[in-house]
């Protein structure tokens, strides 16, 4: 099994920048897809941007240019990098893995970390 721990949420005002942090509970092998997504309050959650075990990337149109993901495979750890943060991107932020683990396939979720950006 593996476990998904999120760190790095935070207060901040419009402009500034937080990283979060994921990280995973076991070095994971093979091909996969680790994810961030968000969910604001009375919103449905929604994919942020994603990176492959080969580090392709992609992002929501409302990110890009301001986000950027990236995997430590050492620390088998993902990031995610957040500037010029705007109120919209308040959200409890998620982070999600899909792949193949011990021959089994799975889909695992953090417990999320909260993101507030004050105007």
């Amino acid at each position: 099994q593996v476990q998904l721990v999120e760190s790095g949420g935070g207060l901040v005002q419009a402009g500034e920048f937080l990283r979060l942090s994921c990280a995973a509970s076991r070095r994971i092998y093979g091909i996969n897809v680790m994810a961030w997504y968000r969910q604001a309050p009375g919103k449905q959650r929604e994919l942020v941007g994603s990176i492959t075990s080969g580090g392709s990337t992609n992002y929501a149109d409302s990110v890009k240019g301001r986000f950027t993901i990236s995997r430590d495979t050492a620390k088998n750890t993902m990031y995610l990098q957040m500037n010029s943060l705007k109120p919209e991107d308040t959200a409890t932020y998620y982070c999600n893995f899909r792949g193949v683990v011990d021959y089994t396939s799975l889909e695992v979720w953090g417990q999320g970390t909260l993101v507030t950006v004050s105007s």
